[in-house]
């Protein structure tokens, strides 16, 4: 299958350079072969597209595994597919992996398994290399959300009719938690915290709740969104919340300090034309990517909470959405049976993000250690800052360091 698709983006991109991107001859082809990856981007094009294709039916989950050399997706179509980042090529396609749609599907930390759950009121893991199905848990109702743990130990698993969710353990599928009461609606998403000791939850009841697995209790919960709550997104800091809703806002709260509960969420409105079904956090917290309903995926300034990216090109919903570990690429997949590879390292430098900023009172200057270009607001001129502020905490990292090292007796003089 020959494809010429080239997507429209709404960057309102002003081509300042007449350098060409490279990209790798091997990696360009392959167009014969319907389970492929194809580059759509144009020639100049700041954000460079690669459009995975095989699944028959909506993409329902996509993530970035093994180093971000490799990604995993499910589908409606009952199947899952590893991917190879790099050539494009389908790895491993695991057919018929339920008797219904896949809602969703991640991968362990190390590669090694695979957790997928889905309309048959299932859950599987499976051996990645293998193929092989390890264990099988049950839920009284279709299982809409899964996850694995940071380490790996455990798994976590959502449904509705019964409201449930339940902790797993993930080598022998031994039901470890059954927590009811928690939702008195469908659960939509599940997660742990990035230390592994509370679980966040969010629902059709319009709630985000955190659950210690230590206490055992509901510790926070979180409302303000006036329709169902789709998804959720912790900080490696385990300091701020995104939730996203059907009612096309992002709320973020600083749960860390719990100025939420006097000052409430920091407030998106009308992020997405159309409800909002996925976000997450970039690893330094400083951007959240989403999708929804319509169509396009968006890269947020969670600082100054404002649209960096608004990347078009899919067709049909945007399922869900996530950040490399570089922070140099985006995936997301859609109803449109694709998932699409975003490389956005260049998008500090499109135009229509710079007059963005401008126009909030944001100036700009070009950093001095790393040469990108930051912003710092109009009332803070009077500060003499010549570095973005990942080198400033790369300073700062460096200089605690040398502290520690010259506060240990062991490294002083005798």
């Amino acid at each position: 299958m020959t494809v010429n698709l080239q997507d429209p983006l709404s960057l309102d991109i002003v081509v300042e350079s007449n350098r060409a991107l490279s990209v790798d001859s091997s990696i360009d082809n392959d167009s014969n072969d319907q389970k492929c990856a194809t580059w759509v981007h144009e020639a100049l094009a700041q954000v460079r597209i690669r459009v995975f294709r095989g699944h028959d039916d909506t993409v329902t989950s996509c993530q970035f595994c093994d180093g971000d050399t490799k990604m995993l997706s499910a589908s409606h179509d009952r199947s899952l597919m590893l991917w190879d980042l790099v050539t494009g090529e389908q790895l491993a396609s695991f057919n018929d992996a339920h008797r219904g749609n896949i809602s969703q599907a991640r991968v362990s930390q190390d590669t090694s398994r695979i957790v997928s759950c889905g309309w048959d009121q299932k859950l599987h893991t499976w051996n990645t290399e293998t193929g092989q199905l390890l264990w099988t848990g049950s839920h009284g109702g279709i299982v809409t959300c899964c996850n694995f743990s940071a380490d790996g130990k455990l798994i976590i698993s959502g449904s509705d009719l019964e409201n449930v969710v339940r902790i797993w353990d993930a080598h022998s599928g031994h039901l470890i938690h059954k927590i009811k009461g928690l939702h008195t609606s469908t659960v939509t998403s599940c997660s742990f915290s990035p230390g592994g000791d509370r679980i966040i939850t969010t629902s059709m009841d319009r709630s985000t709740k955190f659950w210690d697995l230590i206490s055992n209790r509901n510790t926070i919960t979180l409302t303000g969104h006036i329709n169902i709550v789709s998804d959720a997104s912790l900080t490696n800091d385990e300091r701020w919340l995104a939730t996203v809703s059907w009612d096309k806002n992002i709320h973020i709260s600083d749960v860390s300090t719990g100025m939420y509960r006097n000052d409430g969420a920091q407030v998106i409105e009308k992020a997405h034309e159309g409800c909002i079904s996925s976000c997450q956090f970039s690893g330094d917290g400083q951007q959240l990517v989403t999708g929804g309903f319509d169509a396009r995926v968006c890269i947020w300034d969670v600082t100054n909470s404002t649209q960096k990216l608004k990347l078009q090109g899919h067709v049909g919903w945007v399922e869900d959405v996530c950040f490399s570990a570089d922070q140099k690429w985006v995936l997301s997949c859609s109803k449109d049976k694709t998932i699409r590879l975003w490389n956005i390292m260049e998008s500090h430098s499109v135009p229509t993000l710079l007059e963005k900023k401008r126009a909030f009172g944001m100036n700009m200057y070009k950093c001095e250690e790393c040469g990108k270009p930051f912003s710092i607001a109009s009332e803070d001129l009077h500060v003499d800052i010549k570095t973005c502020v990942l080198c400033r905490l790369q300073v700062v990292k460096e200089r605690d360091s040398k502290c520690a090292v010259v506060s240990n007796p062991s490294d002083r003089g005798q």
